[in-house]
C-alpha cells in the first residue's frame, strides 16, 4: 500500500473533563499501535473551541471545522475516519459523535444516541432494564431538588454510594457512612454534573469486562478483577501506579465467569454498543454480578485494563484497532 492510498485517520484525543490527561496518554498507546503502512494517522488534540495538531517542529495549526480539515504550511489535509480516545466530553457523551455524523466521517466508537445513553447512568439503567441484568436500587436527584438524607437512608440504607449522573473515572463519587455525609457528597457530585445518583451499596468484588462486537463476531476479552486498596476504584486507584492490583484473568468460577460474559453481552447490545467498550460489575460473595457502569471509550493507557484483557487475549491493540477501522469505516 503507498502512502496515498492509507487511510487518513485524525486521532482524536484530550477532551474537556477531569480525564483529559489519561486520554492523552491513551492516544499516545494507541497512535504507536497503529499500523503506519496502512494508516496515516494525525493527531488532534481537542480542549474546548481548541482543535489543534501540532506539527514535529512544535507549530500548531487549527482544525477547520466547517469541513474537518487542517492546512499545513498551504497544504490542505482532510480525513477518512475519525478515532476518538476521549474519555468524557466531548468524546463521551455523544457531542463530537453528532458533529462527526453531521460531516459524514465514520468514527470508531459507539453512535451519539449509544453514547448520550452511556454516559448518563439512570439512562443506562433504563436501557439495560429488562434484559437479565441486577442493578442496584437507585434514587435520582436533579439539581436544585431537596435531599432528604434521612429518607435516603431508610430507603437504600447504608454504606451507599453519591455519584454524578454523568461523568467518568470515578470523580465526583464518594461512599457515604452516614446521614450526615449526604449532603456533602451530592454537592460534590453536583460539581462534576447537574444530575445525581445516589445507589444502595453492593458487597463484593469488582470485575472489568472488555468486549466487541465486530464483522458478524463476538469478542469477549479475559475478565479482570480490580482490587483497590482505598475503599473503592476512585480516579487515584484506577490510574496510580500501585494503588490497585488488577488480575487478568480474575480467578473466578466458570459460572460466574458465563454470568458476567451473558450480562456484558446483554447491555453492549441494549445500549447499541460499537468498537471495544469496558463494562463494570460487582460480583456479591453468593456470586450474583450487578453491573456499575459502561465505559464507551475505555482507559488505552499502558496501566489501564483493557490493553491488559487484549495482550491476555494474544492479540495486540493494533489487531483490535485493525478490526475495528474495518467494522466502522463503512457504517
Amino acid at each position: 500500500m503507498t502512502n496515498d492510498e492509507r487511510l487518513k485517520i485524525a486521532l482524536l484525543a484530550g477532551g474537556d473533563s477531569s480525564e483529559r490527561e489519561i486520554a492523552l496518554q491513551s492516544a499516545a498507546q494507541i497512535e504507536a499501535a497503529l499500523d503506519r503502512t496502512k494508516y496515516d494517522v494525525t493527531l488532534i488534540d481537542l480542549h474546548h473551541r481548541d482543535w489543534h495538531y501540532t506539527s514535529p517542529d512544535g507549530r500548531q495549526w487549527q482544525v477547520d471545522k466547517n469541513d474537518f480539515s487542517i492546512t499545513v504550511d498551504g497544504e490542505r489535509r482532510q480525513f477518512d475516519y475519525a478515532l476518538i480516545v476521549i474519555h468524557g466530553t466531548p468524546g463521551e457523551n455523544g457531542m463530537l459523535q453528532g458533529y462527526l455524523e453531521m460531516m459524514d466521517i465514520p468514527f470508531s466508537s459507539c453512535s451519539m444516541t449509544s453514547s448520550v445513553i452511556t454516559f448518563d447512568k439512570i439512562s443506562t439503567k433504563r436501557a439495560v432494564a429488562g434484559c437479565g441484568i441486577n442493578l442496584a436500587r437507585e434514587i435520582f436527584v436533579r439539581r436544585g431538588e431537596r435531599v432528604d438524607a434521612e429518607a435516603i437512608v431508610a430507603e437504600l440504607g447504608l454504606p451507599l454510594f453519591v455519584k454524578p449522573n454523568a461523568s467518568g473515572s470515578s470523580f465526583g463519587v464518594t461512599k457515604v457512612k452516614s446521614a450526615a455525609e449526604i449532603a456533602p457528597a451530592v454537592e460534590a457530585a453536583l460539581a462534576e454534573s447537574d444530575d445525581v445518583l445516589i445507589e444502595e451499596f453492593v458487597a463484593g468484588r469488582e470485575m472489568g469486562c472488555g468486549v466487541m462486537i465486530a464483522g458478524g463476531r463476538e469478542y469477549l476479552f479475559p475478565v479482570t478483577e480490580i482490587r483497590p486498596k482505598k475503599e473503592f476504584f476512585d480516579f487515584e486507584a484506577k490510574y496510580s501506579a500501585g494503588a490497585s492490583e488488577e488480575i487478568t484473568p480474575a480467578e473466578i468460577d466458570e459460572d460466574i465467569r458465563a454470568e458476567l460474559n451473558r450480562m456484558t453481552l446483554a447491555a453492549y447490545r441494549a445500549c447499541r454498543c460499537s468498537g471495544i467498550v469496558r463494562i463494570d460489575f460487582i460480583v456479591t460473595p453468593d456470586g450474583r454480578p450487578y453491573m456499575i457502569e459502561i465505559n464507551t471509550i475505555p482507559g488505552m493507557s499502558s496501566g489501564s485494563i483493557v490493553p491488559k484483557q487484549v495482550r491476555a487475549a494474544g492479540m495486540t491493540l493494533g489487531e483490535v484497532y485493525d478490526i475495528i477501522i474495518e467494522n466502522t469505516r463503512r457504517k
